[in-house]
């Protein structure tokens, strides 16, 4: 097992993203640790958070958006985008193994990883 190396920065950011209650972006995470009085360099952050993914401490999610979002929860789950708000939610349902299989064997790869991003509107968009 390869070791992890957690900077001062990369401590701090990986904080940050651990106790999000929603999916950062990069941007979210610097203003966050400019409120917590660190200032780290755009770069450093982008790395880190690069670093971090890599390691396997938190996910990159790329949900169709043009930047990638943040999450500490690193189980196997999919996500949920509010098409009006943008708002992310984590859905907790397993994808059918029927429906893997049956991707396999008409695309013919052997699926090692299936990430699904579903789209709706959340409940407090559909209130307005």
């Amino acid at each position: 097992m390869t070791k992890i190396n957690l900077t001062i920065q990369r401590k701090a950011i990986y904080e940050v993203v651990q106790h999000a209650e929603d999916h950062p972006t990069a941007a979210d995470v610097i203003e966050r640790l400019r409120s917590k009085g660190f200032n780290f360099a755009y770069g450093t952050v982008y790395n880190s958070l690069r670093y971090l993914a890599d390691a396997g401490l938190i996910r990159e999610l790329k949900l169709g958006e043009a930047v990638s979002r943040y999450d500490a929860r690193t189980e196997e789950h999919q996500h949920i985008v509010c098409s009006k708000c943008g708002r992310v939610d984590e859905v907790m349902a397993e994808l059918p193994e029927s429906w893997i299989k049956s991707v396999e064997s008409s695309t013919n790869y052997t699926i090692a990883h299936a990430q699904v991003v579903l789209e709706g509107v959340c409940g407090q968009c559909a209130i307005k």
